[in-house]
């Protein structure tokens, strides 16, 4: 053990890694250090300094909260009266304390100071549930050096720059860090940046040379330097500076940088020094302050306003020129019209003297009676509705994941209508869609296929065709479904074939290449054996999942790799002669790994007969071309099951080998060391250049099909979502390979799909880029992405409408261009015109900035989904912002609207919740301004026949409790509990989801045609679905009115005013008052009755055919359920059902064509 730095691992990677470990250089950037953009200073070990303290950094803590104790009252009171309404009623409010005043001051103050305080109750709980997430995360704890030279735990919020930390395995960086050594000697270390930009593989920094000594807490006593470096940006892939040590400058590059949120992997430990903090690092800076959102409908909810508004200055303002007109005539030749006002002797508001004036002041009085038109208790009876449905929302069982017990968790109810109006969906792939985790499930092996493990793809399809366990596979084997294989499960191998498992490979026509198959699996790889000293069982250590998977196959197959030194790897192989387990041990030569431009990676070794191998893997694009003459005896048959693999969404690699002479690779190790060490800035050039010469001449081996595994139900949530009519697009952080074979994996891609690749990968701009011309590699880039752009459009444009099915697939520096604004309508129309859009290698301000142009392109409702940090951005961007909680930090849930634990549950979220809460609030709102212009107008009714004299028709509580208590209870009973048709129903006819995304429910003919229905409607009709709870509130209301009555009644004339006794000595007693009220309620209900019924027999509304289904009992009928659900698929709709439906297409036009 070392002093305070724990062991110290011997493994030298740097010495096995051909491309990423190696010496830094001074670039053309360096020479902007201390300019412009680039005036960081940062003093190492020395926080506390003058000259640190004097730069003023931002401090290390992170905030997501939308208010703070001091901006909470008046940015929540701005947010409350920037409702047009709750404005009026507040000028209506202080002008109720004038004589205009028709009602008491009380009576207008009082409902609206319940109604604003409720509200503002509702965000200071929502916000404080924020915080608390925000102090989870700000209070973890990371070891920093102190004063005393020791290191000791302190929370995160509390560092500085300048601070180093040393941070251990598996843990989280609390800030952007600078990498000064680690556990392993050559001072490199394996990060995790999923939660950043979406990808599994781990990364390989490297410290510099100087500091890597720094290796125990002692070391660090007598350690100063001094960091300059560029300012705070949002770009995760770049970082130029230097560090100025013993008055010597090193280069500092994206090498060592170790971002925040990004995790530490295969390493015991590392020591960093903090550059960003805050709000200063580069993944806050991706990040944008949360939004305040609010929904379609209520925005709209404003518009309605506006127009009663207009209705109501037009009542007031007809009504004061009648009463002017009265007024001026009311004392004509010594006779009053109107006695009772004494217009001989009265005040201004009757003096028929000053007519034009009482008739403005009866206009403010006339403002002020109306405002009955504009409902008071609407805005908080549609906040108390939205928070008892995210209830519903989080209590919902169907939503509950119990394996990790997380229910789902709507953190604002302001969006709950939203979700029914869903047009576009944009998701992260990695640990959204997938779950992190790869499975070996099947390989090809000359030229025969193995494998008969099935995938979630095969699952959802099998279920689809009603044989969920048995389906015929290739070489007459059946496939079945786990269930059956009472094998202990592995992590990463899914595999089942008798013919190659527990040995019996060696019985196979080709053993021989089985073995050589096998055996580059265990050595082609940079994975690290770790053997537990209790159990003696071994586990890997890998850069990426995948890559684990093929260790474990491996082993699993009877190659055990169980021990790595820097020179070797030692294997325990199945022994084909003597059927026993052998120890071999090979000598490792190079690696020449993988990286996107060269897809492929290769090791060269020497076994125990002294022969070199090189042996390769890699993507079939790059590899079949590399085969000699001699090696393609398998190639056909290998590329069928290839493509049979793609098809079922599996990600596939060629294994290849070849034997080298003693010659060529004594060459070959010479010019590979000159390119290794140059510090040339095309040193990456020049390896490849080498490595192109070797690996070349290849004797094909077969194939591998991992899986990436999909979450469960994926597959299935995709399916209904797409038959719902929503738009899917994919924006990750991967390579474009592994988001296609993702696109296939769920559906969004399937076989005959035309795709429309936009990449910059052409021979042109790499020469561009080789050469290091900026101006000239933007403009030829530029001018591609246009070209790529308009040879899409008029692909789709020249297709028969609806008769094909378009992908469109875009890397990250092609949407880098294509989302300038001279070109970004033309990408919009383009993407709009396919089926599926998938974004590779995006950052997360692209992520943000294709949903900003997605949201205010096509003016629908957009809903993001992502559980990573490097989601945050398109999270707040978007409408709706879903955040996965899933095991990869909380950035994504705290930034999110509502968090849910898999994406499976989207599916009932959106189908169930979505359509209910849109339903719901759609009718309350249009039911709300239905009884307030039937109230309204008999006031108005009422002036008129009190020639406008503005006096109101009933006594001031009636009229300031009518709206808050006498009729809310019902309507807000309607908009918790109503449905037009069963969950059930919901999810077995998907299309009934478009009602809300075309906004059927809301749309002003229907608000007009409730205003209209006025005194001729009635609430009882408009709901679907009556519980107890709905009964109790309907007739307890009018119970509680009439209760009311007696007992307001009974109070002191004084206080009831001209309320006393009326019920019972006035109304109760007069057998007409009761039949009045028999006889409205009945003519108001019949043409109501009349106009439901003849649209349900004649047109009725989608929600309305599924009612019928359920009505005549044909909901168990599968022919009739199937062609009221055919109208949800079209040839441009994606999930596994079009796919089923468009290969049924094909094989018919086949026939056709055959016949």
């Amino acid at each position: 053990m070392v002093g305070g730095g724990g062991r110290r691992k011997k493994l030298r990677f740097s010495k096995i890694y051909s491309f990423r470990c190696g010496r830094a250089a001074f670039k053309e950037d360096h020479s902007q250090i201390g300019g412009p953009g680039f005036s960081r200073v940062v003093y190492c070990n020395d926080p506390d300094c003058f000259e640190a303290g004097i730069r003023n950094y931002a401090d290390n803590y992170v905030r997501t909260t939308k208010y703070t104790l001091a901006t909470f009252l008046p940015k929540s009171l701005f947010e409350q009266f920037r409702r047009v309404a709750n404005f009026f009623f507040l000028v209506t409010g202080i002008l109720s304390f004038t004589p205009l005043a028709p009602y008491s001051a009380i009576s207008a103050i009082v409902p609206l100071i319940i109604i604003v305080a409720g509200t503002m109750v509702k965000e200071a709980v929502e916000d404080w549930r924020r915080r608390k997430q925000d102090i989870e995360v700000n209070n973890r704890n990371v070891k920093v050096r102190k004063h005393d030279g020791t290191f000791g735990l302190t929370e995160w919020k509390n560092l500085k720059v300048g601070d180093v930390v040393k941070v251990g395995k598996d843990e989280f960086f609390p800030a952007d860090l600078l990498l000064l050594s680690s556990s392993y000697e050559d001072a490199i270390c394996y990060v995790e940046t999923m939660n950043l930009d979406g990808e599994t593989n781990l990364k390989l920094k490297q410290a510099l040379e100087v500091t890597s000594f720094l290796h125990e807490d002692s070391k660090f006593c007598d350690f100063k330097a001094v960091v300059k470096c560029e300012d705070p940006n949002a770009n995760l892939y770049s970082f130029i500076g230097t560090l100025e040590s013993e008055e010597q400058q090193n280069p500092l590059s994206p090498q060592q940088l170790l971002l925040r949120d990004s995790k530490l992997r295969n390493t015991d430990y590392v020591y960093g020094v903090v550059i960003f903090t805050g709000r200063d690092t580069k993944v806050i800076q991706n990040s944008t302050d949360p939004p305040s959102k609010r929904s379609r409908v209520e925005k709209k909810m404003d518009k309605i306003i506006y127009f009663l508004f207009s209705l109501l200055f037009l009542m007031a303002f007809v009504g004061s020129v009648f009463f002017g007109i009265s007024t001026e005539d009311d004392l004509e030749n010594g006779k009053m019209e109107r006695w009772y006002l004494k217009p001989d002797d009265s005040t201004i508001f009757f003096d028929p003297k000053k007519a034009s004036i009482a008739a403005i002041f009866h206009f403010l009085t006339a403002l002020m009676l109306y405002n009955f038109f504009i409902p008071i208790s609407l805005y908080v009876s549609v906040e108390i509705v939205k928070v008892l449905q995210s209830i519903f929302i989080n209590q919902d069982i169907e939503m509950y994941y119990e394996e990790a017990d997380k229910p789902a968790h709507a953190r604002t109810s302001n969006l709950n209508e939203e979700l029914g109006q869903v047009d576009t969906i944009l998701s992260d792939k990695t640990g959204t869609l997938t779950c992190n985790s790869m499975e070996f499930i099947k390989c090809s092996v000359a030229a025969t296929a193995y494998g008969r493990g099935v995938t979630e793809v095969e699952r959802a399809m099998d279920r689809r065709n009603g044989s969920p366990l048995v389906q015929p596979n290739v070489n007459g084997l059946n496939r079945t479904d786990d269930s059956l294989d009472n094998r202990p499960a592995v992590k990463g191998f899914n595999f089942k074939d008798e013919r190659i498992m527990n040995g019996n490979w060696v019985n196979e026509r080709h053993a021989d290449v089985i073995e050589q198959f096998l055996r580059l699996l265990a050595l082609c790889h940079t994975a690290i054996p770790e053997v537990d000293e209790s159990t003696g069982k071994i586990t890997y250590e890998a850069e990426s999942p995948d890559e684990a998977a093929f260790v474990i196959a491996a082993r699993e197959l009877g190659f055990e790799f169980y021990k790595r030194t820097q020179t070797s790897i030692s294997l325990r192989e199945l022994d084909q002669v003597s059927g026993k387990k052998v120890e071999r041990e090979y000598k490792l030569l190079n690696v020449l790994e993988f990286n996107s431009a060269r897809k492929r990676m290769s090791v060269i070794v020497r076994n125990e007969e002294g022969k070199l191998l090189l042996l390769c893997k890699g993507a079939d694009s790059v590899m079949f071309e590399r085969l000699a003459s001699s090696g393609k005896k398998f190639e056909e048959a290998t590329i069928e099951h290839v493509n049979e693999y793609a098809d079922a969404g599996l990600r596939t690699l060629i294994l290849a080998y070849r034997e080298l002479g003693e010659e060529e690779y004594k060459e070959f190790e010479e010019k590979f060391s000159e390119a290794k060490n140059s510090v040339s800035a095309d040193r990456g050039a020049l390896i490849d250049e080498v490595t192109e010469k070797i690996e070349k001449d290849l004797i094909l081996l077969g194939a591998t099909a991992v899986e990436d595994k999909l979450q469960n139900g994926v597959p299935d949530c995709i399916d209904k979502l797409a038959q719902a009519g929503i738009k899917i697009w994919v924006l990750t952080g991967d390579k474009m390979e592994t988001a296609i074979n993702i696109g296939f994996a769920c559906s969004l891609l399937r076989q005959g799909m035309k795709q429309i690749i936009i990449n910059l990968d052409f021979p042109e701009i790499q020469a561009l880029e080789k050469a290091g011309e900026k101006d000239a590699i933007i403009k030829a880039s530029k001018e591609s992405v246009l070209i790529q752009i308009k040879d899409g459009k008029a692909q789709i444009s020249t297709a028969r409408v609806g008769a094909e099915a378009f992908a469109l697939i875009i890397d990250g520096k092609s949407l880098a261009y294509a989302l300038e604004d001279n070109m970004k309508n033309m990408f919009l129309e383009l993407a709009i015109g396919c089926a599926s859009v998938i974004c590779c290698r995006s950052s997360p301000k692209q992520k943000a900035l294709v949903t900003r142009l997605v949201k205010s392109g096509t003016g629908k409702t957009t809903l993001a989904i992502g559980d990573g940090a490097n989601d945050v951005g398109m999270l707040q961007e978007a409408d709706i912002g879903i955040g996965i909680s899933g095991v990869e930090g909380m950035q994504a849930v705290m930034s999110s609207d509502i968090a849910i634990a898999q994406f499976r549950y989207l599916e009932r979220l959106l189908l169930v919740h979505g359509h209910w809460c849109y339903r719901r609030i759609s009718s309350m709102i249009c039911y709300f301004f239905y009884k307030n212009i039937t109230f309204g107008f008999t006031l108005f009714l009422y002036e008129a026949h009190a020639s406008f004299s503005g006096q109101p028709a009933y006594n001031d509580w009636f009229l300031s409790l009518y709206n808050v208590f006498f009729s809310s209870l019902p309507v807000i009973a309607m908009g918790i509990f109503d449905q037009d048709v069963s969950a059930r129903f919901c999810l077995k006819f998907p299309l009934l989801y478009q009602e809300g995304v075309q906004n059927i429910l809301f749309s002003w003919r229907r608000i007009l045609s409730w205003m209209l229905n006025g005194l001729i409607s009635a609430m009882a009709l408009a709901i679907s679905y009556f519980t107890l709870i709905q009964h109790i509130f309907i007739w307890g209301s009018i119970a509680f009115w009439y209760i009311f009555l007696l007992i307001y009644g009974a109070l002191s004339s004084n206080f009831s005013t001209t309320a006393y006794k009326i019920f019972v000595e006035t109304l109760a007693p007069t057998p007409s008052y009761w039949l009045v009220t028999l006889f409205v309620v009945i003519s108001a209900l019949i043409p109501y009755f009349t106009y439901s019924a003849a649209q349900m027999r004649f047109f009725p509304m989608y929600h309305g055919m599924i009612q019928w289904i359920r009505y005549e009992g044909r909901s168990n009928d599968p022919e009739y359920c199937d062609i009221v659900r055919q109208r949800s698929i079209r040839p441009t709709t994606v999930g596994f059902t079009a796919r089923v439906a468009a290969r049924s297409s094909c094989l018919k036009n086949k026939m056709r064509s055959q016949s």
